[in-house]
């Protein structure tokens, strides 16, 4: 049963990985950030029930309160972004303006 966790936290990752890199809307790369720490998140609430591990509970906690703050900030960067009219391609952003 472990080495099955550890098969579908792997290749959640991969694919949360690979969506990140290989996907040029802004969107879709926000999704694959959420997906790798979804992967990861799986991965500690297994290694806590492994161990009876109350401080990975607490990092399992801690990483969850992390990904909706970060999923909040980028959703409004891209509502932001889709308001000024320049789209959601990551390749209109390779400069910072004021």
């Amino acid at each position: 049963m472990s080495a099955a966790i550890w098969a579908i936290t792997g290749v959640l990752f991969a694919a949360g990985l690979a969506m990140a890199v290989l996907r040029r809307q802004l969107l879709a790369m926000l999704l694959g950030v959420e997906l790798m720490l979804a992967a990861v998140n799986v991965s500690l609430v297994h290694s806590a029930g492994l161990f009876s591990d109350a401080q990975a509970m607490a990092a399992v906690a801690i990483v969850i309160a992390v990904a909706a703050a970060e999923a909040v900030v980028g959703l409004s960067l891209i509502l932001r972004a889709l308001r000024t009219g320049r789209g959601v391609e990551a390749g209109a952003y390779t400069e910072l303006r004021g």
